[in-house]
């Protein structure tokens, strides 16, 4: 879990929520060796949107899932980890969906289980037990990741630095 230090500084240091995209992807993915990283998030019409990815080959960047009908939907509807070795044996896998894909194992981990705005899905191609270890950095990385854009998020007046900056101008 130390390899990603450098990638929690990072995400304090996020001016966008791209840039918490991209952090959050390339880490995940290398943090946990796997071979494909999804960062989906909740829109307010209960919709997964899977808004960006890095993986071996293309899983579901773009689209949009009802939230009752997928993995990253449960596990921010019941704010926990989900670790799936075997994605041909487990109900809550949209088959239609994974059955197109190199995906056989995964972990999704929601952002800010609490109050759910979106999560993060590792994704193995062969049938892979996620280790303790690989939990708590996606675990981790998420928590990073929740912080980082509860701070995008608050509106400019809120923000301590945009009011130093307009008082300074």
């Amino acid at each position: 879990m130390q390899s990603i230090g450098w990638a929690i500084q990072m995400l304090r240091d996020a001016e966008s929520v791209e840039e918490v995209q991209l952090i959050l992807k390339s880490s995940a993915r290398a943090g946990v060796n796997a071979q494909g990283v999804t960062i989906v998030r909740l829109d307010a019409g209960g919709f997964c949107h899977y808004a960006d990815e890095d993986a071996m080959s293309p899983l579901w960047k773009g689209q949009r899932f009802p939230v009752n009908r997928c993995i990253s939907g449960w596990a921010m509807m019941h704010g926990q980890t989900v670790v799936v070795p075997d994605i041909r044996v487990d109900d809550r896998i949209p088959q239609e969906a994974y059955r197109p894909t190199f995906v056989r194992s995964l972990v999704m981990v929601p952002i800010r289980p609490q109050s759910p705005i979106g999560a993060i899905g590792a994704y193995w191609a062969d049938l892979h037990g996620a280790t303790a270890d690989e939990v708590a950095t996606l675990e981790t990385l998420a928590a990073a990741a929740a912080a980082a854009l509860v701070r995008l998020e608050r509106p400019l007046e809120e923000s301590p630095a945009s009011a130093d900056a307009m008082l300074a101008g």
